[in-house]
């Protein structure tokens, strides 16, 4: 899906979640991008690849990724494999795996959940101190352990910028 479509179908329901959360829909819209491909892999609604912890109570699907790691002995559902690698000067591991995700009955319900585990979780105060700054919130959630992407904050606030030109 090209940027000003997705932002076009899915700006509303990012709106919806701001006004219920405080959380920028830029930042909402932003994340739900970047973690699909603008939307082209967002199965069952999964646009932030949320995990799921138990993988049996329904409401998950078992999906392939790919997760960085400074260790060489993670647990996984599956995996697929585990390459070294240097990024940025540091030895690390790039794991492809299977691993339990969320699904969502609809796309409002999927951001509406992802930004209560930003709510709802200690290490994002200091994000939520600057929820209304998409750039600065991508940077703090990079900052507490949001994701494993060694260029999550960087790569997140070009889409931020891309989206800001569509709306």
């Amino acid at each position: 899906m090209q940027p000003s479509e997705f932002v076009k179908k899915y700006l509303p329901h990012a709106r919806a979640t701001e006004a219920k959360t405080g959380i920028s829909a830029v930042a909402i819209l932003a994340q739900a991008a970047l973690e699909s491909g603008w939307g082209e892999a967002a199965p069952g609604n999964a646009f932030f690849g949320v995990k799921d912890t138990d993988g049996v109570n329904g409401n998950e699907q078992l999906l392939t990724t790919t997760e960085y790691s400074r260790r060489a002995d993670l647990k996984f559902p599956v995996i697929i494999s585990v390459t070294p690698i240097v990024r940025n000067g540091v030895k690390m591991f790039r794991y492809k795996v299977k691993d339990y995700f969320r699904k969502y009955s609809t796309a409002e319900e999927c951001f509406t959940n992802h930004a209560q585990f930003f709510l709802k979780n200690k290490r994002y105060t200091e994000a939520l101190s600057v929820k209304h700054n998409p750039v600065l919130f991508a940077r703090a959630i990079a900052q507490a352990g949001y994701a494993t992407a060694p260029d999550y904050a960087k790569v997140l606030t070009g889409v931020i910028n891309t989206i800001e030109k569509l709306v």
